[in-house]
């Protein structure tokens, strides 16, 4: 059996999983049907998911834009990837500087088996696929693909999209990002999509404490101050820990997305 035959036998069709739920979200069709009935779940309790999820995708380009131009990083691990879609990160770096390389990391075979077949990368630069999981960082480090891909002696963008929330201990996550952003030279960039229940009506809210108090999410909202601490010893890019669609927005104020729809922050941090 090649990797692909054996990858494709441990997809779990009878269990959800977040990246093919989300990808049901974005009007995807590489989900399953437990997936898409959590899915409808959760937009029957948060209509606004669909606005959510796109803004989180608008948010990563412009993101991505800012890092492989301003900031001049060529070079990207972007953690919980998530099954591929339009503008996926090593397409708009590449789009920037042509010569940008990406690792891509997922813990679901099936985000693998399609990463590998569709994500393929420019001449210039390079793509590669590890499937591994957040929760062990050092796994990720440490695998000699990596290293190979990536030099960790220049500057580096960690990519945390939509990810960490469901790391619901918060001394768990914090450990996970300190030790990821340990090994980052000087000069790099980390940048986060957080979910968060605080911009939402009140009653959504409080619907989904109770949820997770019930265990009936897995997907943990923090607070701003919480994110932040996140970034300690980093140095903030501007305008700092915002909802996701008014980080450096190209859409004109009045047409951006009511904030209650968000429901997430975005930041960027350098490290000094």
């Amino acid at each position: 059996m090649d990797e692909n035959a054996a990858r494709s036998a441990r997809i779990d069709t009878t269990t959800v999983h977040s990246a093919r739920r989300y990808n049901y979200l974005l009007g995807g069709k590489d989900n399953f049907e437990v997936d898409r009935a959590a899915g409808r779940e959760i937009e029957r309790l948060f209509p606004g998911v669909g606005i959510s999820v796109r803004e989180g995708r608008y948010f990563l380009r412009r993101v991505v834009e800012f890092l492989a131009g301003e900031a001049g990083i060529d070079q990207f691990l972007d953690i919980g990837t998530g099954l591929p879609t339009e503008n996926n990160t090593h397409e708009v770096a590449q789009r920037v500087n042509p010569s940008c390389r990406v690792v891509y990391v997922d813990n679901d075979p099936m985000v693998m088996a399609h990463s590998r077949a569709l994500l393929t990368s420019s001449p210039e630069g390079r793509t590669y696929y590890l499937e591994e999981d957040l929760r062990n960082p050092d796994g990720i480090l440490g695998h000699p693909d990596v290293r190979d891909v990536l030099d960790f002696e220049r500057p580096i963008a960690l990519m945390l999209f939509a990810v960490v929330h469901f790391i619901k201990d918060d001394d768990e996550s914090r450990a996970i990002i300190r030790r990821l952003v340990d090994a980052l030279p000087s000069g790099s960039y980390v940048a986060m999509l957080h979910f968060s229940t605080d911009t939402l009506p009140p009653d959504l809210a409080a619907d989904h404490r109770r949820r997770t108090e019930a265990g009936q999410t897995d997907a943990f909202s923090r607070t701003r101050d919480q994110i932040a601490e996140f970034f300690t010893g980093l140095e903030l890019i501007d305008p700092g820990i915002v909802v996701a669609s008014e980080w450096r927005s190209d859409v004109p104020e009045g047409q951006r997305a009511r904030h209650q729809d968000v429901a997430g922050y975005g930041v960027v941090g350098r490290k000094p």
